[in-house]
């Protein structure tokens, strides 16, 4: 990854802690003044769903983190209808980011995991191309066992993230964890894109020994 497009992965993450956490940390104190504390946050959290939302439509493609936020939209209704209070609000992020966790860790126990299709989908322009290595590159047993490590990885740290999420619900004010909500969000999603990145870079030089052998 060369400096711009660093930059450029640095600047996008830095907007989306200001849109998906300052922001509304800001108008969830200036609405609890005025409205009640469920309404002020159901309010504040439309801001990061119309974020997700404007870029599905302007890429005219729905991916999993807009999926992600639209999930934890419908089921915020869900907690308001059912006369959810304004921590079940919070919690419905944890539960999708749970139930993510577990489909990941679910899909160790079937033919292929997840990240064996992310992979194909992501890791190319090419997608035919690409598909074709993946398949041949699955006769190796190596290989498939790379895929796992990192399908399990990544559902532990979804599932773990929901957990400290949970607690923290109950532990801080409602104001404080949505300040520190989207910090721990992206800690874990950082550490686990750190992860993938490594120890694709590991695997990726003993699978071409094993290849050429």
């Amino acid at each position: 990854m060369n400096l711009k497009a660093k930059k450029k992965v640095i600047q996008t993450i830095v907007l989306s802690l200001v849109i998906n956490g300052a922001i509304p940390v800001v108008v969830y104190n200036f609405l609890v003044d005025h409205y009640s504390s469920f309404v002020s946050l159901l309010i504040a959290t439309l801001i990061p769903l119309g974020d997700n939302l404007f870029h599905v439509v302007k890429y005219r493609k729905a991916d999993a983190f807009g999926l992600f936020m639209l999930t934890g939209f419908v089921l915020s209704l869900l907690a308001f209808v059912l006369g959810g209070n304004e921590r079940l609000i919070l919690l419905r992020e944890s539960m999708v980011t749970g139930l993510l966790g577990l489909i990941f860790i679910a899909s160790l126990f079937f033919a292929k995991p997840l990240i064996y299709h992310f992979a194909i989908r992501f890791s190319s322009n090419d997608e035919t191309e690409k598909k074709g290595q993946f398949e041949k590159n699955w006769e190796v047993p190596y290989f498939r066992f790379v895929l796992r490590i990192m399908t399990a990885i990544w559902g532990i740290a979804l599932l773990g993230e929901a957990i400290v999420k949970v607690i923290l619900i109950y532990e801080l004010s409602i104001s404080v964890f949505l300040a520190v909500s989207q910090l721990i969000f992206y800690g874990v999603i950082g550490a686990a894109i750190l992860f993938t990145i490594v120890y694709r870079k590991y695997a990726k030089t003993r699978l071409d020994l094993i290849n050429n052998q």
